[in-house]
């Protein structure tokens, strides 16, 4: 277990997480002003995007490119010159870094190198998006974006088709009716919200089911990227798995059906075994043991 005083040695390094405006810069806080102007670099994903937000707040600080091509080089020398005490502010182009970007990678390796990592509360996209979508925001999960491809895309939403949680995606504006219509195809037209260009000017939301959404995207088409809300899965529609076939056999029952279809005995006993998930060996002595005393 590792413990960590996030406050009490100034004098080491230290990696601030620091959540940034989704879209309105009204919303940067003055901890995180406070931050970004008091380290000694920032690692963005962007220069160009994040060199406006430090323009818009007057801080001079210096920029370092960490993104998804150049992650592994670039986190091996920012955690090199945290180790020797600098401090750095870890950003994304919006919302809170680690979620759905390269960041995640810098604040585990930070984490592994015993440099305190601290979190600057901020905006985040799909956490305003789920309490303003009229679903029910307990409880929820949080998917991010999904696959491109269609195959790897049905494949997850598989994964969470049966959760009783309700669902956040990202998706970019002009892969969103493929989404939802892949989502209509494993999910069923389930209650949905979706936003655009959430706090920005343009704000636009829709709400609705899954199928109402697509025909309003088919209509009018989507810009600016898209948070999606679906419902989850009813809770009562999850039953208890069905009892196994064998349930009211007894183990000799078990493997004298086997016998009965042609297994050698031996095939019959492994064959039980591994549907009880039993030792072969196990089963072997019991049912030896019921026979002989027969």
């Amino acid at each position: 277990m590792e413990r960590q005083k996030s406050f009490t040695d100034e004098s080491r390094g230290k990696l601030y997480i620091v959540g940034t405006p989704i879209g309105n810069l009204g919303d940067c806080s003055q901890r995180m002003r406070e931050v970004l102007a008091s380290v000694d670099g920032i690692a963005c994903e962007d220069t160009r995007h994040t060199r406006k937000l430090l323009s818009h707040l007057n801080i001079s600080v210096p920029l370092i490119s960490y993104h998804q091509h150049n992650r592994r080089q670039r986190g091996e020398e920012l955690i090199r010159r945290l180790i020797q005490g600098e401090t750095f502010a870890l950003v994304s182009d919006a919302g809170m870094p680690g979620l759905s970007d390269p960041g995640e990678e810098l604040i585990r390796d930070a984490i592994e190198a015993d440099i305190p990592v601290v979190s600057i509360p901020g905006p985040n996209a799909a956490v305003s998006a789920v309490v303003a979508s009229g679903l029910p925001p307990q409880p929820f999960l949080f998917v991010g974006f999904l696959p491109r491809q269609r195959k790897e895309r049905v494949q997850e939403l598989e994964r969470w088709k049966t959760v009783p949680a309700t669902l956040i995606f990202y998706e970019a504006p002009h892969r969103v009716a493929a989404m939802l219509k892949d989502v209509a195809a494993v999910f069923g037209n389930r209650p949905a919200a979706m936003v655009r260009e959430l706090t920005k000017r343009h704000e636009e939301w829709l709400r609705g089911d899954v199928n109402s959404l697509l025909s309003a995207l088919v209509e009018g088409g989507v810009k600016g990227e898209i948070t999606l809300v679906v419902a989850g899965a009813d809770r009562d529609v999850h039953q208890e798995e069905e009892a196994p076939w064998w349930e009211s056999l007894s183990l000799v029952q078990h493997v004298d059906h086997y016998i009965a279809q042609g297994m050698s005995k031996k095939e019959a006993i492994q064959q039980t075994a591994q549907e009880r998930s039993l030792p072969k060996r196990e089963v072997y002595n019991a049912y030896h043991r019921a026979v002989d005393s027969e």
